[in-house]
């Protein structure tokens, strides 16, 4: 008898699960986003594994990307709305992107906030 309910600071995902698809690390390293250029944007993520918590705004949450199973750390998030699917045991919701690292914040994101070997899309 019980659960699991898994506390979350970063919002991970893949584009299948919600990932904003005109963030294109390609495209924003050569010419970087802002978070202006999404500031009236909500994002919709959809069917991350587990029931998942998130800090509550004003409370930031770091954004990562999963490409073939390596991390891109973008920037910042609030999340605005989750749902949790019981059954199934998924969580679904809403976000808005507050701030994008610049390229170069990227590469060094993963050293300061992750560190696991194997898991870093510069690397």
């Amino acid at each position: 008898m019980g659960s699991t309910i898994e506390i979350n600071d970063t919002l991970q995902l893949t584009k299948e699960q919600g990932f904003p698809a005109e963030l294109k690390i390609e495209k924003h390293i050569e010419n970087p986003f802002k978070a202006e250029d999404f500031a009236d944007r909500i994002f919709e993520f959809r069917n991350k594994k587990d029931i998942r918590v998130y800090k509550i705004p004003p409370v930031r949450n770091f954004l990562a990307e999963s490409i073939n199973g390596k991390w891109i750390y973008w920037g910042l998030c609030h999340i605005v709305e989750i749902t949790s699917g019981y059954e199934n045991k998924i969580t679904s919701g809403k976000f808005k992107i507050i701030y994008i690292n610049t390229p170069e914040e990227m590469k060094t994101a993963f050293k300061i906030q992750d560190m696991r070997p194997g898991m870093n899309y510069f690397t």
